[in-house]
């Protein structure tokens, strides 16, 4: 009876989820049809998501400019995001009303808003005007409804830049940050019978052209209700690229044609995994995180050009789509590795755009967080590398392994480690070098190395542990290219962890530059803000597990698999140790907590995963169905961190499928606990990867036996090579756990060199 209560509401919490975002059962027909772009608007603490309204990796991006969703007011409406999180080229102001109420941007009051993937909708509430909108890659159209009886007016604004307006056309361009341009020609179905410039909220009527700060522009009609559509092109090139980008897309003025286009092209993406079974909310919420994990990087190839920033010249681009904006740090773990089981094309013009900017940059180091405007050197580490070696041993081939490995290691050994710098290396990596750690200051002691930044600090035991992952990423590419001596050395370089092991606590602990470690010390709240003294975002409990290359080595430095897994249990039951208000204070991106555990934060993704190292799997499978239920929802807070471009989608994605990469640059893969009692995912060789899970319910995640290819399987994990060309995975599923499956001590994942698996 108990069982047939709870399942009566969870089923009735999913009907209130659906109906909250709008939609009903009847008109889910398609994979699209499942996304939910205002899951997550709200934020548990620091950056919600955004209502993106694109085409898959495309460089034409926009979402409403507001504050964030709780806001009553949209700032004019977008022409281009440039880049995550809020920066935009041009604004445009649809007006109907006096000549002296002009302004640069109007703000509206808005209602009846609905963002699909493809499409977007709103009523502009003071004006009376309804607004459409869908895009292409590098174009777009607008439809907009003035419903008064009052003069028509249309602004652009393009900030910093030159517009100018002949006829029916407006073109120029908006200068962005590092030399990159934004340039615009936009058409309308209706030609104007007066034009001018708006300056100082002053329409100059008659003039053509504005240039300069304050740019903006103003079109408008004889008073009276009127229909217009506005259609236009985007590049980082010229106007005239501009022009052809709309002209290549966009045919006419027809909207429909243009969102049924892209109707299309996001079913024919997200159609590439086909899920069935799983709740109504499992399915919002996978096919939302697939949505997410296409947005970045976007290619910005225009007719087989594109613009760089690193030498400000247009390049061919040899037919391979260049691609930017990733920020590596968080999409390394699993975006990347998502996206060499289904676009292994994709992925490859990825890596090779990276080569391209490494080539043309003055420094000629590998980038970490590669945007629009030029790398900004962001968080800590360089885990590009981690990129590289694992398309390679997961058998992409189509770029040059030498300049990826010349690259790579210049940005780990040539610039500093020290976190967001673009500085030169100096003492703090000489020490490394020597050392094999990054000093930490003791209490008191005052910061004399430049190339530290003063709020991010030294990061000392998160750069340790980091680079000590990244080197053995480089030992794999070394190995890869037959250099044995540098293989070698990077391979002990990658053992550098050990250096700040803590015997006595099984912590990773900072040490001081004479090897003593910080005391007194709390790993909850050491290292103030954001711990970033000693660690980075996160605290000493998330960095306990912070061995990504060598969980066997792990196991054994904590006493053995028992050991492990009690500590493991523990980090998901040790409390926050203060009140919420005052952990969040000096923790912020620390959200999602279990425990110490945070759900929002990349550095925690494989944690669920370990369990899998230390004969327990059953915990994996009970914990990942937990984690992803209690946080991941098809509502407004309905994700619990900075989603990252990717970065927590695609754990979800992964996860929400049965298993997960927790090792890149190892081709091999975890298995978790999975949410659907059947997923087909279209590999690009055309071959499927089937996973059929057979009982499988809300109540039924513990894995009870399997089969890999017609095989028994006890192994909580599978190679690349298992199912690179198609393969089949089966599980029976059942709602007691089963600590046989998978628990023998030849059962747990390779670690670092291991040899069990075929490179």
């Amino acid at each position: 009876m108990v069982n047939i209560v709870r399942k009566i509401l969870i089923v009735s919490f999913f009907m209130g989820l659906n109906s909250a975002a709008g939609l009903k059962a009847s008109s889910i027909q398609e994979p699209v049809d499942y996304v939910n772009p205002y899951m997550g608007n709200i934020s548990h603490l620091l950056v919600p998501t955004y209502p993106i309204v694109h085409l898959p990796n495309s460089m034409l991006r926009v979402y409403p400019q507001r504050g964030d969703y709780t806001s009553d007011k949209i700032h004019g409406l977008p022409l281009i995001q440039i880049s995550h999180r809020g920066s935009f080229a041009f604004n445009l102001s649809p007006f109907q009303g006096n000549e002296s109420e002009l302004s640069r941007v109007i703000n509206f009051d808005y209602d009846n808003e609905v963002t699909k993937p493809y499409h977007y909708q709103v009523d502009l509430c003071n004006q009376q005007l309804h607004v459409e909108f869908a895009p292409s890659r590098q174009s777009a159209i607008y439809h907009f409804n003035y419903k008064k009886n009052e003069t028509p007016y249309l602004i652009l604004n393009a900030g910093n830049g030159e517009l100018e307006v002949i006829g029916n056309v407006i073109s120029g361009y908006q200068n962005m940050w590092n030399n990159l341009r934004v340039y615009v020609y936009m058409e309308m179905d209706v030609k104007p019978t007066k034009i001018g410039t708006l300056q100082s909220d002053k329409w100059e009527v008659g003039k053509q052209k504005a240039k300069g700060d304050n740019t903006c522009v103003v079109v408008a009609w004889e008073a009276a209700p009127m229909s217009l559509n506005v259609r236009y092109g985007v590049s980082y090139i010229s106007v005239e690229q501009a022009k052809k980008n709309l002209r290549r897309e966009i045919k006419n003025y027809k909207l429909k044609d243009v969102a049924t286009a892209g109707r299309k092209i996001w079913n024919d993406e997200l159609g590439k995994i086909q899920v069935a079974g799983g709740t109504q909310n499992d399915k919002f919420v996978f096919y939302t995180s697939l949505y997410r994990c296409l947005e970045r990087p976007v290619n910005i190839s225009e007719d087989g050009y594109y613009f760089s920033v690193y030498d400000n010249k247009v390049h061919e681009d040899a037919g391979y789509d260049y691609y930017t904006d990733d920020w590596i740090w968080d999409s390394y773990r699993a975006a990347h590795p998502l996206r060499i089981l289904m676009d292994q094309k994709k992925q490859t013009n990825i890596i090779r755009s990276y080569l391209r900017m490494s080539e043309l940059s003055s420094d000629h180091w590998f980038p970490n967080f590669p945007e629009v405007t030029g790398d900004s050197r962001r968080m800590n580490c360089n885990h590009g590398v981690a990129i590289i070696a694992d398309a390679w041993y997961k058998g992409l081939r189509d770029f040059n392994l030498q300049e990826a490995y010349v690259y790579t290691k210049a940005g780990i050994e040539e610039k500093t480690l020290a976190p967001w710098s673009s500085a030169q290396s100096g003492w703090i990596d000489q020490f490394y070098k020597e050392k094999g750690y990054i000093p930490s200051l003791i209490p008191g002691e005052k910061e004399t190395v430049p190339e530290v930044n003063s709020f991010e600090k030294r990061q000392s035991v998160a750069v340790t542990l980091g680079t000590s992952y990244d080197q053995w990423c480089l030992s794999r590419i070394a190995a890869a290219l037959g250099l044995k001596t540098e293989a070698d050395s990077y391979l002990s370089s990658s053992y550098n962890y050990r250096n700040l092991f803590n015997s006595k606590t099984l912590f990773f602990h900072p040490k001081d530059k004479d090897g003593y470690f910080i005391e007194p010390f709390d790993y909850r709240f050491s290292g103030g803000m954001g711990a970033r003294e000693y660690y980075g975002e996160n605290n000493g409990w998330t960095y306990r597990w912070d061995v990504q290359h060598n969980f066997a080595d792990l196991v054994q430095m904590m006493g053995g698999a028992d050991a492990f897994v009690n500590n493991l249990d523990a980090t998901f039951n040790e409390w926050l140790g203060k009140p919420k208000y005052e952990f969040y204070s000096q923790l912020p991106d620390h959200t999602g907590n279990v425990g110490q555990f945070s759900m929002a934060n990349e550095p925690s993704l494989h944690i669920p995963y370990l369990y899998n190292y230390a004969q327990a799997p059953w915990k994996t499978q009970k914990r990942i169905r937990s984690l992803i239920h209690q946080w991941f929802r098809n509502d407004l807070m309905g994700v619990p961190g900075d989603e990252d471009g990717g970065g927590l989608s695609s754990f979800v994605v992964f996860s929400m499928m049965g298993f997960y990469p927790v090792t890149p640059g190892l081709p091999v893969y975890n298995i978790g606990s999975p949410f659907f009692s059947s997923v087909k995912l279209k590999l690009c060789s055309g071959s499927v990867l089937e996973i059929v899970a057979r009982n499988c319910s809300v109540d039924n995640k513990y894995i009870q036996s399997a089969k890999l290819n017609g095989k028994v399987w006890s192994k909580p994990w599978f190679s690349h090579e298992d199912i690179m060309n198609g393969g089949k995975l089966e599980f029976i599923m059942g709602n007691q756990c089963n600590p046989e499956w998978g628990s023998g001590v030849n059962d747990a994942p390779p670690s670092l060199e291991d040899t069990c698996i075929n490179d």
